[in-house]
């Protein structure tokens, strides 16, 4: 009696994870397929508007109508694709002016969270970003700011902060390989020096490392996805930027190392 009960449960349990899997592939090209469709929606709109506008309207339009089409995005995804977003401790940097943001990066989505809550952000990405064909227009037209160069990036990110924008910047460089935490480059101290501004820590965390550095673009998510983005400390600029550096890195280390529940 025993067997023949078990079996037909065992077999509804295959069934079910066979089908939860499947789930988890129509999940992933649901999310990828968005993604490409907005970023083509917008991509001639701004390859016509950018060299035409005036610079300030032009980047204020870019840069809001980035934050609706992520916002629109994870949307998406909380909608159907079984997703979980806490990000409403970010809603507490909305209006503030001249600050840098400073974020862990486990993950490609983490400008997108960041940004779908901070319409006035200018991110500091990849060059080979800027030139590609489905992201580069939008980010030209936002003047996200490129980090080939070190010395420009810095430039630059004066710039946008002068103005009054809040440069978001992952000091580990790029996607963490060695969690929780790759060591970070002293560029973030080199530009909070320079600009005189604060550099409002936010750490992110996934429930599995999905699209992170060693997690490929076309692997399926494992479903349901939770992300949170919580506000860590706030630090005002050093003299002394390897120091402040240090600072920022192990106050990332003892905050990782107790995640959200």
């Amino acid at each position: 009696m025993t067997q023949r009960s078990t079996s037909p449960d065992l077999q509804r349990r295959g069934l079910a994870r066979a089908l939860w899997h499947l789930y988890e592939r129509l999940a992933m090209c649901i999310g990828l397929g968005t993604l490409a469709l907005l970023c083509l929606v917008w991509l001639p709109f701004a390859a016509v508007l950018h060299p035409i506008v005036p610079r300030a309207q032009a980047q204020w339009l870019g840069r809001r109508v980035i934050t609706l089409a992520f916002r629109f995005y994870l949307g998406v995804l909380s909608l159907l694709c079984a997703c979980r977003f806490d990000l409403s401790e970010l809603d507490a940097l909305r209006h503030e002016r001249a600050l840098i943001i400073a974020a862990n990066h486990p993950s490609l989505l983490d400008a997108v969270l960041l940004v779908s809550r901070l319409p006035n952000a200018v991110c500091i990405m990849k060059a080979s970003l800027l030139d590609n064909i489905l992201f580069g227009a939008a980010a030209r037209m936002a003047r996200y700011v490129r980090n080939d160069d070190a010395l420009q990036l810095v430039r630059h990110g004066c710039h946008s902060l002068a103005e009054g924008a809040q440069v978001v910047l992952f000091p580990e460089g790029s996607r963490t390989q060695h969690f929780p935490l790759d060591p970070f480059g002293r560029t973030l101290g080199l530009l909070a020096r320079r600009a005189q501004v604060p550099v409002q820590t936010v750490l992110l965390e996934f429930s599995t490392p999905y699209l992170g550095k060693h997690w490929p673009l076309w692997r399926p998510p494992v479903l349901p996805l939770r992300c949170t983005a919580r506000l860590g400390g706030r630090f005002e600029p050093a003299a002394d930027h390897v120091a402040f550096t240090r600072a920022l890195e192990q106050h990332f280390r003892t905050e990782l190392a107790h995640p959200t529940p």
